[in-house]
């Protein structure tokens, strides 16, 4: 039977650190509105808009944490391997980034199921662009998400 992983503190503090805190509505790199860490929707399904108020930062982690969970059990949902708690940080963390959708239908994923570690670490560092255009902070967050994927063995 499969073991089914929360996000850990960890995971919750590399999310952080690459989406960064903005109180206020921007555009992110390919024009789609989002506030706070990263959100491009709020708990209610209701998409963040350019004329929405500031938040607080607290506000921020409150609204991340209630997110995340959708991430998680996405990854658990679609990952069929066993996991270390560092893999499954990095995971989420990917996921977060890129979509639900694209996550599940990912060759990364679909490496992992088939027991290629390796190769599917070597995926983080596929999904360096945006827009069409590769972004260095992209790139350096997913050498930090494949590092954290390679820092523990596989179960």
């Amino acid at each position: 039977m499969k073991v089914l992983l929360t996000l850990s503190q960890q995971g919750l503090d590399l999310i952080k650190q690459f989406e960064g805190f903005r109180a206020a509505p921007y555009l992110d790199a390919v024009g789609i509105p989002t506030i706070g860490y990263g959100a491009t929707y709020y708990p209610g399904g209701a998409r963040v808009r350019m004329t929405d108020p500031p938040m607080t930062e607290a506000h921020a982690s409150l609204l991340l944490e209630s997110m995340v969970h959708r991430f998680a059990d996405a990854i658990n949902g679609c990952v069929q391997a066993p996991l270390t708690q560092p893999q499954f940080d990095a995971l989420v963390c990917w996921a977060y980034n890129v979509g639900i959708e694209a996550a599940r239908h990912s060759t990364l994923v679909r490496l992992l199921n088939e027991g290629d570690c390796a190769a599917a670490a070597d995926q983080f560092l596929r999904w360096n662009r945006a827009g069409g255009r590769e972004l260095a902070g992209l790139t350096r967050r997913r050498e930090a998400e494949r590092g954290l994927f390679l820092s523990e063995a596989a179960p």
